[in-house]
């Protein structure tokens, strides 16, 4: 019988083998075709038990009854539902249409599914064993799913159209020659893509990608120990949340739902370097208990990301840098031992309207934590931190980082400037503290006072002086800037001229450093 007679008639082609005839007609009854042998040693797609003719099918008929099968049996709707079966020869739908339901279970693949430029409405293989899936600019009016699937040479999704849902939940993948695990370049995800515990091997490339919903990659290990970047998204747009957060194991777990208590669970863990420049997310990226380990040499990079809510709540990366130079956030969710040490923090341009520490997080550690991220003199993450403070009605906690500022710029200057920064903080603290000019003033009028009590001066011309009160004379030295009638009517000789004159430069050093810390507080509202 030719293959186009059995087309029209929906009988089965002379050539069949007895799997590929029972296959062919589950296809037209839309069953599941199971030929799986009970056997959980046996049956398992990853194992090395071998798997004789009786389960094998060739990826040519395959292909057929996906791109051009027979026609339905009466009451019945075409579908694909395969499950333990051998698939012998690389599976070629490339640029083909398939309209039936395709979905796969505990499957063997001999060689390379290759789906570039097919369409499909919905496509599931599950629990399958492929040696690699070339699907690029592949397109899904529904699901793409693949979990716990074993690709042994990667995935290409790049520029894939996936309408709904792209699962790959428990996957283990493999680099290819690339190095890439999953490269998915310019993929668009219509609701949410799902990796949680997934296993990867090599670089998961995910740059330009739009998930319509979230990125679950809670659980996930990836781990590339070749290259410099295990996760590479750059200018990645997710509508709602990344989560690289952990992930429950067991039957019980859920996806996409906190852990319940008792739960056994696995955390995000990355070994190799992050990149998430230039992302976009609309609710949150979230860190919780993440661990990261990297080389001195890798980053987990977020520059210039934008979104509402950062949650760095992970494990303190050991080595390497994190990097938020021009990210914007609104909320900063953190934890004081979740940032890295001096050195290896980069902050410039970094904005974020409000803090919310996760646990005690004090003022001194908050300040070690700007200080971390500023190698050399920087006063913009100090006057950020600052700004958020005030807003948030902590203006003394404000007050004392800018001081931290000015204190840090001190140690930039050279010897003089330092000298007479030293000058401003011991007397006004920068202007931060004004109160202390009055103390300092009272002290000195007190000390003055006593001191030029103890004995008369002869006045410059007799008839030609007030009267002699050497508390009125200790202020007159004291305010530069008033006249109060006292200096310049009396002698003073040997220590006294000395000590008359100390008196007016601390006058001067007082009133300067006030006036300067005015300025600076003028200028800053």
């Amino acid at each position: 019988m030719t293959e186009g007679a059995g087309l029209r008639t929906g009988e089965l082609p002379d050539d069949l083998t007895a799997a590929e005839a029972g296959m062919w007609q589950a296809f037209r009854n839309g069953s599941v075709y199971d030929l799986s042998s009970g056997d959980t040693v046996a049956d398992d797609p990853h194992g090395g038990h071998p798997w004789g003719e009786e389960r094998t099918v060739r990826a040519r008929i395959v292909c057929w009854l996906l791109l051009d099968g027979p026609p339905a049996l009466a009451g019945r709707v075409a579908s694909l539902k395969l499950a333990g079966v051998h698939i012998r020869g690389p599976l070629d739908l490339a640029g083909g249409t398939v309209t039936p339901y395709v979905e796969m279970h505990r499957c063997r693949f001999e060689q390379d599914v290759l789906l570039p430029e097919a369409r499909f409405t919905t496509l599931r293989m599950v629990d399958c064993s492929v040696p690699r899936l070339e699907a690029a600019r592949v397109q899904t009016e529904g699901d793409l799913h693949l979990p716990r699937c074993r690709f042994h040479r990667g995935i290409r999704l790049t520029d894939a159209q996936i309408g709904t849902d792209l699962m790959l939940n428990q996957a283990v993948v493999h680099r290819d020659r690339s190095g890439r695990s999953v490269a998915a370049d310019g993929l668009t995800v219509g609701q949410d893509l799902q990796a949680e515990l997934l296993e990867s091997h090599g670089e998961l490339s995910l740059r330009a990608a739009t998930i319509g919903v979230s990125l679950s990659l809670r659980g996930a290990r990836l781990v590339n120990p070749w290259a410099r970047l295990a996760l590479n998204a750059p200018q990645l747009t997710v509508e709602r949340s990344l989560y690289l957060t952990p992930a429950g194991i067991g039957a019980q777990a859920m996806s996409g739902m906190t852990p319940a208590q008792g739960t056994r669970i696995q955390r995000f863990s990355c070994e190799g370097g992050i990149r998430l420049d230039d992302g976009r997310f609309g609710d949150a990226v979230d860190f919780e208990q993440a661990r990261f380990t990297l080389a001195d040499d890798q980053e987990l990079s977020l520059r210039r990301v934008q979104t509402p809510e950062l949650r760095f709540l992970g494990e303190q990366p050991a080595r390497g840098r994190v990097v938020l130079s021009g990210a914007k956030v609104v909320n900063l969710m953190d934890r004081a031992d979740a940032w890295p040490g001096p050195g290896r923090l980069h902050m410039g341009g970094f904005a974020y309207d409000n803090l919310v520490p996760r646990g005690p997080f004090p003022l001194a550690e908050r300040l070690a934590w700007v200080g971390a991220a500023t190698a050399e003199y920087n006063p913009e993450p100090y006057e950020r931190l600052a700004a958020v403070l005030r807003s948030g009605g902590e203006d003394e906690d404000a007050r004392e980082v800018l001081l931290a500022k000015q204190r840090r710029h001190r140690e930039s200057l050279p010897l003089a400037a330092k000298v007479w920064g030293y000058a401003q903080d011991w007397t006004v603290a920068y202007g931060y503290r004004p109160g202390r000019a009055a103390v300092w003033m009272a002290v000195l009028w007190a000390a003055g006072s006593l001191a030029f009590a103890r004995s008369g001066h002869p006045p410059m011309k007799r008839g030609e002086h007030p009267e002699w009160d050497p508390a009125l004379f200790t202020l007159d030295l004291l305010l530069p800037v008033i006249d109060l009638g006292q200096v310049g009517f009396w002698q003073l000789r040997g220590g006294w001229q000395w000590l008359a004159t100390v008196m007016i430069l601390l006058g001067w050093i007082l009133a300067t450093t006030v006036a300067a810390g005015a300025t600076r507080l003028l200028r800053r509202n």
